[in-house]
């Protein structure tokens, strides 16, 4: 009889450097042009599994009260109860569930991610990890790069104003992309 011996998984964690992460979106406005926005103040963690990456986690919040537009009235209109309600939901937030690998460093990543209190999967096209680097002061690097769009009515965020013209002042397809870099823990 045959003895078969599996190896222990080879896992490591990764915490998210909020100083150098950046989550980005951008929708249209008035249907003719894209608005761009950022939030900073990432925080979460990865679980790298070294032996099967379609066996790593990951888990991540975003602090709603970083949106920056390039306009403090807009921005102070997208943390209200209009859209992100940021005073009854202060983080959004993304839980993975399953890891798809599609090519050398390339993704899916598919989980629930939280936005105005409202749960709904969604998959990210994932570029990376990178190989791992080290700093000037001895902590081990990665970084990598997530895409996925959205309904923004999806998540409850319903707030839009009809024009003259026709057509609506905000579109509902929002594009988000990711530049995250982590640390070793």
């Amino acid at each position: 009889m045959a003895t078969s011996t599996t190896t222990p998984a080879s896992t490591i964690t990764w915490k998210i450097d909020p100083a150098h992460s950046q989550a980005e979106f951008k929708v249209k406005h008035m249907m003719i042009s894209n608005v761009k926005g950022s939030f900073s103040g990432l925080s979460g963690t990865l679980i790298e599994d070294t032996s099967d990456p379609t066996r790593s986690q990951i888990e991540a919040s975003i602090d709603a009260s970083t949106i920056s537009t390039g306009d403090e009235q807009r921005d102070t209109h997208l943390k209200s109860a209009d859209f992100f309600d940021q005073a009854q939901h202060p983080n959004m937030t993304f839980k993975s569930t399953k890891v798809e690998k599609k090519a050398d460093g390339e993704y899916k990543v598919t989980g629930d991610l939280t936005v105005h209190g409202v749960t709904k999967p969604v998959t990210f096209a994932v570029e990376g990890p990178s190989a791992p680097g080290k700093d000037p002061w001895g902590n081990t690097r990665i970084g990598l790069s997530a895409t996925t769009k959205i309904n923004r009515k999806d998540f409850g965020l319903t707030w839009n104003a009809a024009l003259e013209t026709g057509g609506i002042l905000v579109g509902e397809d929002v594009q988000i992309t990711l530049d995250v870099q982590f640390i070793q823990a």
